[in-house]
């Protein structure tokens, strides 16, 4: 992932140096265990431990005439660490030592992900209590239905999440395995009693049975886990470029005082985090697939996955750190007007009363196909003339025989579309 969207923490995880290093602490721990059941000599550990020094330029130098990544770590090792180097990797095959260490690496950007999200649930919980009662206009396919909240268009994104936090805390479950196997997965070479207890070492579970590799649907889980976290981002973007048009403006992204908004027209304010934040989530989405197909490998092994690995396991943590990070600033920060979600209100008339009258005529006689009809004409009214809806249905001598008008403009009243407001909240925020 190019820099602009990435973020030092994510960055160091899937750095060379972090990833040998993580290699050279498999290898280490494999060794100690090798060592406490007496297949290695005692001592070695320790002198491999203070001499070995991880030099990135000369690993990829050696891999240039090797063509073997593992090889060129282990023959680097070796060249500071001595004669006792050739006690590494005994009984062990390259997918132990690369498998394990990918899938480290996979948990540990999981875990900053995670925390993206808390931090992202706060603030989100934050904007919802804050406008719970803060009434707009509820739309469905772009046009105006009825009444809603500010505050519990905030809250469904706070649920959702809240869902995602759990997908993202299974996914990470899953993806904490470790393969100390050898060749084919058989333990001929190698102790099972290793692989434990390199396992305990790097906090991470024994994999119960693995070819040569880690089955990959543990890693479709985790990068699909990815790709459902940036539909969300994406929704949540989706929402605020919507609501931020000039015609709806309801909210808005903060624009700092030396901000520009375009080169030509110095007017705009451009929604440009979320346009991003849009993009970005693309760009997650499209790494599932890939990872969806790894998961059919040839036998007990081969390589076609390592390519993809090697791409999406950085890129797309990454970015979706960066993307969870921008969109938790974009929430903080949301320029929120109540005044134009009230005007917007407002433009249509009244119409979105029109469930209400509807239930009430057939509540006093009127068939269901009769009322709907009945409301829809003076609906359809509304919208041609820009006049009253209230005025339009007063005024219908069938309804006023039925339903008096003092009753009738006790339909007309917002508060019936937030009598349940604090019932919703209650159950979305209970732990």
């Amino acid at each position: 992932m190019i820099d602009r969207y990435s973020r030092k923490e994510l960055k160091n995880i899937w750095a060379d140096e972090n990833k040998y290093k993580i290699w050279l602490d498999i290898e280490l721990a494999a060794a100690e265990a090798m060592e406490k059941l007496k297949i290695i000599p005692r001592g070695v550990v320790k002198k491999v431990r203070s001499k070995a020094k991880i030099n990135v330029a000369r690993i990829l130098k050696i891999e240039e005439s090797v063509k073997h990544d593992v090889i060129a770590f282990l023959t680097s090792i070796a060249e500071k660490a001595g004669k006792e180097a050739r006690f590494l990797h005994k009984g062990m095959t390259s997918s132990d030592v690369l498998d394990t260490c990918f899938n480290l690496q996979l948990k540990q950007s999981g875990e900053i992900i995670l925390s993206d999200i808390k931090n992202l649930l706060s603030t989100i919980k934050k904007q919802a209590l804050k406008h719970k009662m803060t009434l707009c206009i509820g739309r469905s396919h772009g046009i105006h239905a009825e009444p809603i909240t500010f505050g519990l268009k905030m809250l469904t994104f706070y649920q959702e999440f809240l869902r995602n936090k759990k997908r993202l805390e299974a996914a990470i479950e899953e993806i904490s395995t470790c393969a100390i196997s050898g060749a084919v997965g058989t333990f001929a070479n190698i102790d099972p009693r290793i692989e434990s207890y390199v396992a305990k070492k790097l906090k991470l579970k024994i994999e119960p049975i693995s070819t040569q590799i880690i089955p990959r649907d543990r890693h479709a889980h985790f990068f699909s886990t990815l790709g459902i976290i940036a539909s969300s981002v994406e929704r949540f973007a989706t929402e605020i470029r919507h609501l931020q048009r000039t015609e709806v403006l309801e909210v808005e992204e903060f624009f700092g005082k030396k901000q520009k908004g375009s080169s030509a027209m110095p007017h705009k304010k451009n929604p440009i985090l979320s346009e991003n934040l849009t993009g970005l989530a693309r760009l997650i989405r499209s790494t599932v697939v890939p990872a969806l197909e790894n998961v059919a490998l040839w036998h007990e092994r081969d390589i076609s996955h390592s390519a993809v690995e090697r791409n999406i396991g950085p890129d797309t943590t990454i970015a979706l750190d960066f993307a969870l990070v921008r969109l938790n600033g974009v929430v903080k920060n949301l320029n929120i007007y109540p005044k134009n979600m009230k005007k917007n209100l407002n433009l249509t008339n009244g119409l979105f009363f029109s469930q209400r009258v509807l239930i009430e005529l057939t509540n006093v006689g009127f068939t269901r196909e009769q009322a709907y009809a009945l409301v829809q004409k003076h609906a359809m009214r509304t919208w041609d003339t820009g006049t009253s809806f209230y005025e339009n249905v007063a005024n219908d001598p069938k309804i006023n025989k039925k339903l008096p008008v003092n009753k009738l403009k006790k339909l007309f009243d917002f508060s019936y579309h937030t009598k349940k407001i604090n019932i919703i909240f209650s159950r979305s925020l209970k732990k």
